[in-house]
């Protein structure tokens, strides 16, 4: 490698949003891959709440996997998160199983015998776990949206490359089971069945207050408050903006507060934009203008958006609209017909937009004409095979593969809905250049891609170079 020096390399490597670090892959960590065959994959749980359990059980469920760790603020998570991995191993036979229980993150990533992560806390936190994750060398499995804001997303990618982790996006509409109508769609709308695709119309759900003014409240003994809160503004404990004390399985609020979440637009919007991005061949760009128009909950308990209209336009042409009156789901327009796909029946959690609606007679997946759904000819562009999202993560871990849903283009995905958040609260047009990741000539829209952390250990740009640097300190590396 050449020599650099410490000045050198900062000036060479900072760029971008935020003053992210942009750099290539320097220092690709050893894949899994290379290690002794067939040894399982050592995993611990961060995050053991609501979508934590059920990403847990998912992964354990694969044979290559052994699940040794769990890790969460309160402690009643944890608690229940070691008994269900207990519980499951002595199910398969096991007499003595040993599952250490963990309150700070840290002292898991410290563990050279663990190789991967599951990170499911909430998505103030998804950037910060995943990032010291990725600088400590453990592959890592992050829930979506892949960060809370647009310059996480440049860090935690950053980081992802520079270390050579395998890393996967909770993005399931991605593989084949339970969702197949978007591989389905998109394919056929990446192979032209459309003709000249016109317009993609977003339907992400829509949230409601909750009807309580905000009120504090003292905090349970289980819960380490402080630490929770991580980057979030400083602010008092309650219940409704953390997760429910008497429940395992219900909507926890900070999805609806948004200091800790945006709203739909990064909660669903997510999901959607990143199927858009990949019928459109926008995996790794971005719109060129976003306008939005969004009503915001005030007085009370909750702080997100409730109904919203976005109109973006991408380099292609293509007009990609979200407004809370579209069916959930994405509605292809182009020049030769239509195609429309959603979930349908299958829930991801209780909480699903679509939960408690009748069953709809036409099914998930919809074309204008028959023949944009016939199968497609051998020289076709088709997605990677992926039965099993979970699956898919860790046999790309073992095999050192790119798994389907790579942090690099879901860091895209949530930079268009972040975006499209910035012009809500702004309430004007904006133009974002998806080569710079950044607006153009457009501070005040520029400032909102980061915010200031609460303290110093959370800011995720000296993590970033601090994790890097202590990678560089090398006599071969850096020169004086």
């Amino acid at each position: 490698m050449k020599h650099l020096t410490r000045r050198g390399f900062l000036k060479s490597s900072l760029a971008g949003g935020a003053g992210a670090l942009l750099l290539p892959s320097l220092f690709p960590g050893s894949l899994f891959a290379k290690s002794t065959p067939n040894r399982r994959l050592q995993v611990c749980q961060i995050g053991c709440g609501r979508m934590g359990s059920g990403d847990m059980k998912s992964v354990m469920a694969h044979d290559r996997v052994r699940t040794v760790a769990v890790c969460d603020l309160d402690s009643k998570r944890a608690a229940r998160a070691q008994q269900t991995v207990v519980d499951y191993y002595k199910g398969k036979g096991e007499s003595d199983v040993a599952v250490q229980v963990y309150h700070n993150f840290h002292d898991v990533l410290a563990r050279p015998d663990i190789d991967a992560v599951v990170v499911s806390v909430p998505d103030h936190w998804h950037a910060l776990v995943a990032t010291h994750a990725a600088l400590a060398g453990k592959h890592f499995y992050v829930q979506k949206p892949v960060t809370y804001n647009i310059a996480e997303a440049i860090a935690l990618r950053t980081a992802v490359k520079a270390k050579g982790v395998i890393a996967q996006t909770g993005s399931q509409q991605r593989s084949e089971k339970p969702y197949p109508a978007f591989r389905a769609a998109s394919e056929a709308v990446r192979n032209g069945r459309l003709g000249q695709l016109k317009t993609i119309k977003i339907g992400i759900g829509l949230d409601k207050p909750k009807g309580k003014t905000p009120f504090p409240m003292p905090v349970p003994e289980n819960l380490d408050y402080e630490r929770w809160l991580g980057p979030a503004p400083e602010q008092a404990y309650m219940e409704d903006r953390v997760h429910p004390q008497n429940s395992f399985t219900g909507r926890p609020g900070w999805i609806t507060t948004e200091d800790f979440g945006l709203g739909m637009i990064t909660n669903w919007g997510a999901h959607h934009i990143d199927i858009a991005h990949w019928a459109m061949g926008m995996e790794l760009s971005g719109p060129k203008t976003i306008e939005a128009q969004a009503e915001f909950m005030t007085n009370d308990v909750w702080t997100v958006h409730t109904t919203y209209h976005v109109e973006m336009l991408y380099p292609n042409g293509v007009q990609v609209i979200l407004d809370n009156k579209f069916e959930n789901g994405l509605l292809f327009e182009g020049s030769e017909g239509t195609v429309f796909c959603k979930r349908g029946r299958e829930l991801t959690t209780a909480s699903d937009p679509t939960a408690g609606e009748p069953e709809d007679p036409r099914g998930p997946l919809r074309a204008s004409n028959p023949k944009i759904l016939a199968p497609l000819g051998k020289n076709a562009k088709r997605w990677p095979a992926s039965p099993n999202h979970y699956f898919n993560w860790v046999d790309s871990v073992l095999a050192g593969t790119e798994p389907i849903a790579p942090v690099e283009q879901a860091a895209r995905s949530l930079q268009a809905c972040a975006a499209a958040w910035i012009a809500m609260k702004l309430k004007r047009k904006l133009t974002w250049n998806p080569a710079k990741e950044a607006f153009v000539h457009d501070d005040e829209a520029n400032a909102l891609r980061s915010r200031k952390p609460r303290r110093a250990e959370y800011d995720i740009q000296a993590v970033l170079k601090a994790g890097l640097f202590k990678r560089l300190r090398s006599p071969h590396d850096i020169g004086a």
